[in-house]
């Protein structure tokens, strides 16, 4: 029962943190809403790990966590809470997919990781190829076209999410994986509410105009999305195989786009169809390969 549990928080909570992003930014400033995601889960986690044994983390530690928090949590998730105010939440979540794709290419590029096969091109040309079809012309796949910045900024923020997750592997960081993740979100949470202030976002910040939803859905954020989920994700990569529990990489952005549909009326047209099949697709492609060596963690950025 607790492992079905764990699945279920990675596939559905993961799936649903898309559309609870968009309901958030409605009358939430972007990065102030970020900001303070990451900043209360954060602490929450720093707290816990604490109070559980782990031992306090040096100075180095701290700069360790704010590199990656800045790549993880600012420019990948603040950019997809920023995005989402022009980018439906499914399209965004079939975007944030192609973070496996990053991470191959990445390894390989920066980190000397194996040079991708076959295969494994082949996945990262299905990956782009699917890309194409959601930002491409209206010639391509019919109507629905998404915003094109709204879906640069998310495709940047894969790219920043990659060289975080495989920076993780050798970083200076504490033993204790919640204690690091705590910190990493904490830093980069603290940073995001520094963007929100330079970005006169407090200006836009109003308790009138803050709806019932938004604040819903950040509690969501921080509790479910950020807690519970995560806590879930590091239980099972200790009691399952990776190839496993990376299976949610392409089960949420078909969560995403359904809840999309059913709960935000977002289109569920051909080209949303079209692009969600040769994603999902190549992803599979890069998450079934075979290799010689250990592969990288492959972590795909979630909402």
């Amino acid at each position: 029962m607790r492992l079905l549990a764990a699945f279920a928080a990675i596939y559905l909570i993961w799936g649903s943190t898309y559309l609870a992003i968009r309901f958030a930014v409605e009358t939430l400033p972007p990065f102030l809403m970020a900001g303070a995601r990451f900043t209360v889960a954060g602490l929450l986690m720093y707290g816990w790990a604490r109070l559980r044994g782990a031992g306090r983390p040096v100075r180095a530690h701290w700069v360790t966590a704010a590199v990656i928090g800045t790549l993880m949590f600012v420019f990948g998730v603040g950019g997809v809470s920023w995005a989402e105010q022009y980018v439906p939440s499914g399209a965004a979540a079939l975007l944030v997919t192609v973070g496996p794709l990053w991470m191959v290419l990445v390894d390989w590029l920066y980190f000397g990781g194996e040079r991708p096969g076959g295969r494994i091109m082949l996945g990262l040309l299905l990956g782009f190829c699917g890309v194409a079809v959601l930002v491409g012309p209206e010639e391509l796949a019919g109507a629905g076209r998404i915003d094109a910045l709204g879906a640069g900024v998310i495709l940047v923020g894969t790219v920043t999410w990659a060289f975080g997750s495989l920076h993780t592997r050798s970083a200076h960081l504490p033993d204790s994986p919640v204690l690091a993740i705590g910190m990493e979100m904490l830093a980069g949470g603290l940073i995001l509410l520094l963007v929100g202030t330079v970005a006169s976002e407090w200006g836009r910040l109003a308790a009138s105009n803050v709806s019932l939803r938004s604040l819903l859905s950040l509690a969501y954020l921080i509790v479910l999305g950020s807690i519970v989920a995560l806590s879930a994700y590091l239980w099972l990569l200790k009691v399952v195989s990776p190839a496993r529990v990376i299976t949610h990489a392409y089960i949420n952005p078909i969560v995403a786009v359904l809840l999309g549909w059913a709960l935000a009326a977002e289109p569920l047209n051909q080209r949303t169809l079209v692009a969600t099949a040769v994603i999902v697709t190549a992803v599979l492609f890069i998450l079934s390969r075979r290799e010689t060596r250990p592969p990288p963690v492959v972590e795909i950025e979630h909402g």
